[in-house]
């Protein structure tokens, strides 16, 4: 076994918007360190919690 200290979350540039990201934090005690928006290496960032909740709420 090995500990797990977070996780890479991709197809964030969908229609969902990753409410998934809370239920994961909320339920496995683990963050979400990596976010995929897009199809390339590229599009591969650090998650941002104030970005993430000001993209679901807006501005």
């Amino acid at each position: 076994a090995c500990d797990v200290s977070g996780i890479a979350l991709t197809k964030l540039d969908g229609t969902a918007k990753g409410g998934i990201i809370i239920a994961i934090k909320n339920e496995l005690g683990i963050p979400v360190k990596y976010i995929g928006v897009g199809e390339g290496i590229d599009d591969l960032q650090e998650f941002d919690s104030r970005n993430f909740v000001n993209a679901l709420f807006g501005d």
